[in-house]
């Protein structure tokens, strides 16, 4: 067992939740196990499929396991399903926090958005793939976003795909209606959360008229849903400052020194979290429903 592949303890709560097929005969010569962790490896690396070690396996095998699944709606199933575990055992903290990070496509990408029918292997799957394929032009070139709900334990939610120069406020309600977590016993899936945490780019809920836009406070008040800590007003907080400004040279030396040092924390802090939230969405948006597995696995074997 290697670093990153699954442990005794997460391999028993996934394997009934895998498909079973009907054929019967000689046993593979490569587990399931084995190519899961193959894909999760290519999902976690973002190497290409010819680079998985041999120890996972053919990497046309696990290739062809992912593409089936995907196609097919397993991958998303599995992790309905692995969310249904984690909300019956009271895992996950329904205060919710919204944000995006965006993923730099593959050169290979070019040409993607305007001439996708042409591509040897078309995306197929349950899902609807997009007209623009997910793909965009920003200053970083193509760009795909990924907007993603996700709990206080770090499970992810849902998630919703964009083009790269999409804005987070217009993606703030199809976040949330994405929300859907089955019960495993009777009753309707629980879509409505406690509280909503969002940055100023996704307009958090019942905040200043300045903050926020109408419709996420609109959407808000009709699920109920509780709101972030309040802002205060822009006129205000200029107030503030003003009465608080140093007259003396010491006082603006010190002040000088103060802004300095909150400047560099709070670059510091805004590049790790860029940094933590592009490892744990990777730059794959394919792919993301098959990353999604290791989160709850975590929570649903202890």
């Amino acid at each position: 067992m290697d670093r990153g592949d699954l442990t005794n303890n997460q391999w028993p709560p996934l394997e009934p939740l895998l498909p079973h097929g009907i054929k019967t005969g000689r046993p593979p010569v490569w587990t399931r196990r084995q190519l899961i962790d193959g894909i999760r490896w290519r999902t976690r690396t973002g190497a290409p499929w010819r680079d998985v070690p041999e120890r996972y396996g053919p990497w046309d095998r696990g290739y062809d396991l992912f593409r089936r699944w995907q196609r097919d709606g397993t991958w998303a199933r599995i992790v309905t399903q692995l969310q249904a575990q984690a909300d019956a055992k009271c895992l996950i903290a329904w205060e919710v926090n919204i944000d995006s990070t965006v993923c730099r496509a593959h050169q290979h990408a070019a040409g993607a958005a305007t001439m996708g029918d042409l591509q040897k292997a078309p995306p197929g799957g349950i899902a609807v793939e997009p007209a623009d394929h997910g793909l965009g032009r920003s200053r970083g070139g193509l760009t795909t976003k990924i907007h993603r709900a996700v709990e206080q334990g770090q499970k992810p939610l849902s998630f919703v795909i964009t083009t790269g120069q999409r804005g987070d406020s217009p993606q703030f309600e199809p976040v949330l209606e994405a929300i859907r977590v089955p019960r495993l016993g009777p009753g309707r899936p629980r879509k409505r959360p406690d509280r909503v945490r969002a940055d100023k780019a996704t307009t958090p809920v019942r905040i200043e008229p300045s903050y926020a836009g109408t419709a996420s406070r609109r959407r808000s008040r009709s699920l109920r849903i509780g709101s972030a800590t309040a802002r205060t007003s822009a006129p205000a907080a200029a107030a503030r400052r003003r009465s608080a400004r140093p007259t003396t040279a010491s006082a603006m030396r010190s002040s000088a020194g103060s802004i300095a040092s909150s400047a560099t924390l709070t670059t510091s802090c805004t590049i790790g979290a860029a940094a933590t939230s592009a490892q744990v969405n990777g730059s794959d948006a394919e792919p993301v429903q098959a990353a999604d597995l290791q989160r709850f696995l975590s929570c649903t074997s202890s």
